[in-house]
């Protein structure tokens, strides 16, 4: 098989894992999905339900005027610029529950996903610790306390500390050392101390440069080593749990744009 009929690519046939003849489609995912890193695209090559390769690509701009929204505290204050304990506490607390909110949401639990994210806007407004303490404990206690979630998102896009050390992984996918539910606990683990601090006037010290999705770097941010490792863990992954194990990492292209000035913006 192969060829093309009105412009679409046919099936292909090559031997799968078990040594049978399937056949082989290339379905690509990204750039723009719902509940998906915008400017990500992911290409895979099915055999069956399995996704026997896949690559990369970053669509991010070729200059940024405005540093990563997540990161920015950190880029801040490795600039030399006063920084409070509070501000990063604030938003890395956002970061991840946005990140939980994409992961969530990618598993079919839409409301616990819509509250992560109402949290989120929360948390960025100035709300008070008490008041998102209140308001998070039964998120958190719903997500960790769900069999059902964890029987989903166990074993999926496993990745032990090892091989996230040698793609230069770091921060909660480093930290987790195991599988998408790992990660999601880490993010949980992450929120609960982050908001203890959000009103922490204390400045942020200089060498506590650890953003949301790891060590803050401008040479080779946290993100682009997420992005590296993708196809060693798409590979041999259902396609189903595909966009499960793009969601438990959550790469921020925001970091991998080029810098050449510093201010803030919104995250959409």
């Amino acid at each position: 098989m192969g060829g093309a009929i009105l412009g679409l690519p046919m099936a292909e046939r090559a031997d799968d894992r078990d040594g049978l003849r399937l056949d082989r489609l290339h379905v690509p995912l990204g750039p723009a999905l719902p509940d998906w890193p915008a400017g990500l695209v992911v290409r895979t090559e099915l055999q069956g339900d399995v996704v026997q390769r896949a690559s990369v690509e970053a669509l991010v701009p070729p200059r940024s005027s405005r540093p990563a929204f997540w990161s920015e505290p950190w880029l801040r204050s490795a600039a030399g610029e006063p920084v409070t304990v509070g501000e990063a506490a604030r938003r890395r607390c956002a970061a991840h529950l946005d990140s939980v909110g994409r992961f969530l949401a990618v598993a079919g639990w839409r409301d616990p996903a819509a509250v992560a994210r109402r949290a989120r806007d929360q948390v960025l407004s100035g709300a008070s610790v008490a008041d998102l303490r209140s308001g998070l404990r039964p998120l958190t206690r719903r997500v960790r306390r769900s069999w059902t979630l964890r029987w989903l998102t166990s074993g999926v896009g496993v990745l032990s500390s090892a091989q996230a050390q040698r793609y230069g992984v770091t921060g909660p996918a480093l930290l987790a050392d195991g599988d998408a539910y790992d990660r999601l606990l880490v993010w949980l683990e992450e929120i609960d101390r982050a908001v203890d601090t959000c009103d922490d006037r204390s400045p942020l010290a200089s060498h506590a440069l650890n953003g949301p999705r790891g060590r803050i770097a401008t040479d080779a941010p946290a993100s682009r080593a997420l992005v590296d490792v993708l196809p060693a863990l798409l590979e041999g992954t259902e396609f189903a749990c595909a966009r499960l194990v793009v969601a438990s990492l959550d790469p921020d292209l925001d970091e991998l744009a080029p810098q050449h000035a510093r201010g803030g913006h919104a995250h959409g």
